[in-house]
């Protein structure tokens, strides 16, 4: 693989397009590209080496999700158990369906 230079078009995840685009490298630190320029929406960002960035969302969901289970009661969460006691429903839409 050769050298990058400036000017070259490499391929980067565009933070405004969200794609992977043609990008222009404008910056370089110790040979390797620092900064970047899409060739579509002509952004100007750091180079990414094609990952996108993690999403955010999906951390505030984990925390929420951890706050209810914190929350909730073991006690009163169905078990297995409780599960296999009751009847199964199919019996019930069958004796339902005698009745008509």
């Amino acid at each position: 693989m050769r050298e990058h230079r400036l000017g070259d078009i490499i391929d980067d995840f565009c933070v405004k397009c969200k794609q992977i685009m043609n990008h222009a490298i404008v910056s370089m630190l110790n040979a390797e590209p620092a900064k970047v320029r899409c060739r579509t929406c002509h952004s100007d960002h750091d180079y990414r080496r094609e990952q996108a960035p993690p999403p955010k969302v999906d951390l505030r969901k984990q925390a929420l999700f951890q706050e209810v289970l914190a929350k909730m009661d073991p006690v009163a969460a169905p078990t297995e158990d409780s599960d296999a006691a009751s009847p199964p429903k199919a019996a019930k839409a069958k004796s339902k369906a005698k009745k008509s």
